[in-house]
């Protein structure tokens, strides 16, 4: 049987590929490899950046498995380390995650996607959360894209589960780029060695600083920040880097980041 999750690794960039047949669904068994996968990823200091994508060009992700929730899977069952999909409930991923959506992304898929940092998509790629249709909820779309996105578009997504294609995704904002489908992969590659050239414990006080804003006052997230409460924070300002940073302003020259 093929691989369902396919890794390519090329320096400090990973490319996972969601590969299983016909429609690229995600079942427990899948979902726990991807988390395991999304895992390695974050704890490995030679990996700063990941790529992920479905196989082929007419499915990125549905999502769920029914077929295999009709043979028994659990919709509450074990989805292991980073919760469905392996990345929207990994704790402490402060790596950059380029989502590169190559064909329909729905429902489950549609919310693996916004796991993602950055979002580009093919022009064929379409859009939907049909979950109310098979008597279920987006919980984790539910959370996140009244968030993202205007609250009266957002619930009516949610409360209809329409289709909507990659214009109406990036006027809402929900996505960043659209391209022509020979070109998604290049632009996600390019973007990727991008950020890759970049400093990755900014990235990590980044991303550990906007998940902690989510939810909190403006004021507390200060606080925290200039009280170097975030392990990430504290790091980045004991770091070798951020003195790099300052001598190659002062230098005129490109700053050479070691993550350290």
């Amino acid at each position: 049987m093929t691989n369902p999750i396919e890794t390519l690794r090329d320096g400090p960039i990973l490319q996972v590929t969601l590969n299983r047949p016909k429609a690229n669904a995600i079942d427990l068994a899948t979902s726990r490899l991807m988390g395991d996968v999304f895992a390695d990823f974050r704890d490995d200091p030679n990996l700063r950046v990941a790529i992920i994508t479905g196989a082929g060009d007419k499915f990125f992700c549905p999502g769920w498995d029914l077929k295999a929730a009709a043979d028994g899977d659990e919709v509450d069952g074990d989805y292991g380390v980073g919760g469905f999909g392996g990345l929207q409930e990994l704790p402490n991923l402060n790596k950059p995650v380029i989502a590169a959506v190559n064909g329909i992304c729905c429902g489950g898929g549609l919310e693996w996607a916004l796991s993602a940092d950055i979002i580009l998509a093919a022009e064929h790629a379409s859009f939907a959360l049909p979950e109310i249709r098979s008597g279920t909820v987006a919980d984790a779309a539910s959370i996140k894209v009244p968030k993202r996105i205007p609250y009266h578009i957002a619930m009516e997504l949610l409360l209809t589960g329409r289709w909507f294609d990659v214009d109406e995704a990036k006027s809402w904002g929900l996505i960043n780029h659209v391209y022509p489908a020979a070109q998604l992969m290049d632009q996600a590659w390019e973007l990727a060695r991008l950020l890759a050239s970049g400093p990755p414990l900014v990235y990590a006080a980044i991303k550990e600083i906007v998940r902690d804003a989510e939810d909190a006052k403006f004021q507390d997230t200060m606080d925290k920040i200039t009280g170097r409460k975030f392990p990430t924070v504290d790091t980045l300002y004991s770091s070798e880097d951020q003195l790099e940073g300052a001598r190659a302003f002062v230098e005129k020259r490109d700053p050479i980041w070691k993550g350290k």
